[in-house]
C-alpha cells in the first residue's frame, strides 16, 4: 500500500463501552511520528446489533477499524478474509479495508503479547500459568504456544471455564492443565505468570508472591500497578503491563492500516503513559 502523508484517511476503534479506550491516543501518536498529517482516528460506541450497519456505511476514506469487546467475534461474518492467527482464537481486533474493497480481519493481541514479552527479555520459558479463563485467556494461551516449551496451567473458578480452556488448548494444539482458582498461589512460581482477570481479582494473591519471582504479565493498565504487580516488583520480579500489550498491538494495527513500518514504539508508549497519568 502506498500512503501519502497528507492523504485524508480515517480509522477508529469500536466497542461498548468505549469511552475509556486509549486507542485514539496511541494511534494518533503513531500518525504524528510517521508524519501522516492527513490521518484521523476516533472512537465510536457500537454494539453487536449496530456493527453491520456501521461498517456498511463507511466510505472509501476508511483504512481500518480497531475492535474491542463485544465485537471481536461479532465482526467475523462481515469479513471477506480472516488471518490464521485470528481464526485460531475466533477473535478479530483489527479490520483493514484493502484497496480493492475487501475487508480483512486479524488479531494483533497475540503477536502483541509476544512482542511485549520479548521487549522485556522473555523469548522462551519452561513453564507458565494463566490466571483466569475469560476472553483474554485464549489469546494468552495462543501467545504462550509461541514462547512456552513446558507445562501451561490455567487457574479458573469453575469446571465450565476449565472445559473452555481445555477446548482452546485442543484447538491451538497446546497442552494445558486446569486447576482450581483456590490453588492459584501455586501458579505464581511458574517462569511466566499471565494475569487475565478483571481489576481486583488477583489482589488476594499479592501476599503469596514468592521471594524470587520470575516474570508477571498483568494485562491490566488502569489502575496501575495492581496489588499483585506492585508486590511482584517489590520482590525484584520482572513485570510486563497491559500498557505494554496495548502499545504493541496498536503498533501492529497501525502498520497494517497505513502500510508504514516501522512505527516508533517509544513515541506510542510515551503518549499512552501521559494519557494514563492525566486520568
Amino acid at each position: 500500500m502506498t500512503v501519502r502523508a497528507a492523504e485524508a484517511r480515517r480509522a477508529a476503534v469500536l466497542g461498548s463501552p468505549i469511552a475509556h479506550s486509549l486507542s485514539p491516543v496511541l494511534h494518533r501518536a503513531a500518525y504524528d511520528a510517521l508524519g501522516l498529517t492527513g490521518w484521523s482516528y476516533d472512537r465510536f460506541e457500537v454494539d453487536e446489533g449496530s456493527l453491520a450497519d456501521f461498517v456498511a456505511g463507511l466510505g472509501e476514506e476508511w483504512a481500518g477499524l480497531s475492535l474491542t469487546m463485544p465485537l471481536k467475534r461479532a465482526v467475523i461474518p462481515l469479513l471477506d478474509e480472516i488471518s490464521e492467527t485470528a481464526a485460531s482464537v475466533e477473535a478479530v481486533n483489527t479490520l483493514v479495508f484493502t484497496e480493492d474493497g475487501r475487508r480483512t480481519g486479524d488479531n494483533t493481541d497475540i503477536p502483541g503479547m509476544v512482542a511485549a514479552l520479548r521487549e522485556h527479555g522473555v523469548d522462551q520459558v519452561d513453564s507458565a500459568a494463566i490466571l483466569g479463563a475469560g476472553a483474554t485467556a485464549s489469546s494468552a494461551l495462543a501467545a504462550l504456544s509461541r514462547v512456552c516449551t513446558g507445562e501451561i496451567v490455567a487457574y479458573v473458578r469453575s469446571e465450565a471455564r476449565a472445559a473452555e480452556m481445555r477446548q482452546w488448548g485442543e484447538r491451538l494444539d497446546v497442552e494445558v492443565r486446569t486447576a482450581d482458582w483456590a490453588d492459584a498461589a501455586e501458579g505464581l512460581r511458574a517462569s511466566l505468570v499471565v494475569a487475565t482477570t478483571p481489576a481486583g481479582a488477583t489482589d488476594v494473591l499479592a501476599h503469596a508472591v514468592p521471594e524470587r519471582p520470575a516474570t508477571l504479565f498483568d494485562v491490566l493498565y488502569d489502575p496501575w500497578p495492581t496489588d499483585l504487580a506492585a508486590r511482584w516488583s517489590m520482590y525484584g520480579g520482572a513485570v510486563v503491563s497491559g500498557l505494554d500489550l496495548l502499545v504493541h498491538q496498536a503498533v501492529l494495527q497501525v502498520e497494517q492500516m497505513t502500510g508504514r513500518r516501522p512505527v516508533p514504539v517509544d513515541a506510542v508508549r510515551k503518549a499512552g503513559e501521559h494519557a494514563l497519568a492525566s486520568r
